[in-house]
């Protein structure tokens, strides 16, 4: 009986481990859905990005409040949870603070700790002012109701008590060094959770270690059961951010992909010696389909977009047709992918590795032509966005499929394709008549 609660801690480890794992593999096999492309090169560059942009929260910064608040709470879960490892230790081993013998760097990385956390529970309390009782305008947007409004307190209520198990554990742990018990020997720095001990100054030692064991077991139990739910969060990005950062274009963001069978076509068009009877030869990167119409259609980068969006939308506060009234929302255009992207996913496991249509698909049933059609195009969603996702380009492709497969441009477009086909330019006029306005006076 004297092991049962380290065998209890190791098999709730492994399990979550295990699942864990499983829900990594699920997201890797989504996202190898999309199609192939060729993202290795500029690998300096790449490093660099993902060091200044995931780990150094440079474009996070752009809005101080937000991004100071988000630093704090980043840096907060990163530091803190190094005593993680202590815990598992402990937990596995039956040991109390192995670290201990660290002596003076022990003490100080405690002390660390509990500002930290005290830091956390500040910034958590001002995340879930601005969203619940100032209410943003980027919060509240339609696409922000239901789950993905719960989704976002609920992440906010995991950290507050995380942080909270964290602070009663180590203030139960000091009183219990004060009162010299067995097994708790006198280590650490507590700055903050010593202040509130003198709270259970009156508890005896059986109910102080009756807290302290209470308050350990929740709060590990808590980081296992949140490194789950990761995976049915928004806060997916703790852990995508990084790659994505590292994938993210690396082009100018006006410059978007020519398809090469179409520049083909124009050069072969354009060169005064070829044959235009001649039979085109056969190519092996002509596309089945132009752009996209569903989440396979898309490259593996876009889908890695999806996952990693944290719904913040800056990207939506910041679009242009989005101030002005219109339906489309950037932070809308992946939170639709990502739910497509699920949806397919869970249809394959459900058919044993195969996709059997649905009769739905991203286009029209998650994103309306209204949305596309609305996008200016002008790359501010991109630049907004503090973990380099690219809306953008998941409305060109469609965008695209629209032109090319259906065309089922809007008329105006249209009008102006097939002036620039007849008449060189995007006017309704002649190539001869196109100066006759400098002869008016």
């Amino acid at each position: 009986m004297e092991y049962l609660p380290n065998v209890i801690f190791a098999i709730v480890l492994l399990a979550s481990i295990g699942f864990f794992t499983k829900n990594v593999g699920q997201i890797i096999r989504n996202i190898n859905l999309g199609k192939q492309i060729d993202v290795s090169d500029q690998k300096s560059t790449r490093w660099k990005n993902m060091a200044r942009i995931a780990m150094g929260q440079t474009k996070m910064v752009v809005r101080p409040i937000p991004g100071l608040l988000h630093i704090i709470v980043y840096l907060g879960f990163i530091i803190i949870n190094i005593e993680v490892l202590e815990i598992i230790i402990d937990g596995l081993f039956g040991t109390h603070r192995i670290f201990a013998p660290l002596g003076a760097l022990y003490s100080f990385l405690i002390a660390t700790f509990e500002i930290l956390a005290l830091l956390v529970i500040v910034a958590v309390i001002l995340f879930w002012l601005r969203r619940n009782i100032l209410r943003l305008k980027r919060f509240i947007k339609p696409e922000m109701k239901g789950w993905p409004k719960m989704d976002a307190n609920l992440i906010l209520y995991i950290e507050l008590a995380l942080m909270i198990f964290f602070l009663t554990m180590n203030a139960a742990d000091f009183q219990l060094q004060q009162l010299g018990a067995e097994h708790y020997t006198k280590a650490g720095v507590f700055p903050v959770s010593g202040l509130i001990a003198s709270l259970f100054s009156d508890m005896s030692i059986p109910d102080l270690i009756l807290l302290e064991r209470t308050a350990w077991w929740l709060h590990i139990l808590g980081i296992l059961m949140f490194l789950n739910y990761l995976y049915y969060s928004k806060h997916l990005h703790i852990l995508l951010a990084f790659p994505n950062t590292y994938y993210a274009k690396l082009g100018p963001k006006g410059q978007f992909k020519n398809l090469d069978s179409v520049t083909r076509e124009v050069r072969l068009m354009m060169d005064p010696s070829a044959d235009p009877y001649a039979v085109p030869a056969e190519s092996t990167d002509t596309p089945d389909k132009f752009g996209a119409s569903d989440v396979q259609d898309l490259s593996w980068v876009q889908l890695l977009n999806a996952y990693t969006c944290t719904e913040c939308g800056r990207c939506t506060s910041e679009c242009p047709a989005n101030q002005t009234g219109k339906k489309l929302s950037p932070r809308k255009i992946m939170m639709d992918t990502r739910d497509r992207l699920e949806e397919v996913g869970k249809n394959i496991k459900a058919n044993n590795g195969v996709f059997l249509d649905d009769g739905k698909q991203l286009l029209d049933t998650y994103i309306s032509r209204e949305e596309l059609w609305a996008c200016t195009s002008c790359n501010a969603c991109v630049e907004a966005c503090p973990v380099s996702i690219d809306p953008l380009s998941i409305i060109m492709d469609m965008r695209q499929f629209l032109v090319m497969e259906q065309s089922a441009a809007p008329s105006d477009l249209n009008n102006m394709m097939g002036n620039i086909e007849n008449n060189g330019a995007p006017w309704p006029f002649n190539q001869m008549d196109r100066l006759n306005w400098s002869k008016e006076n």
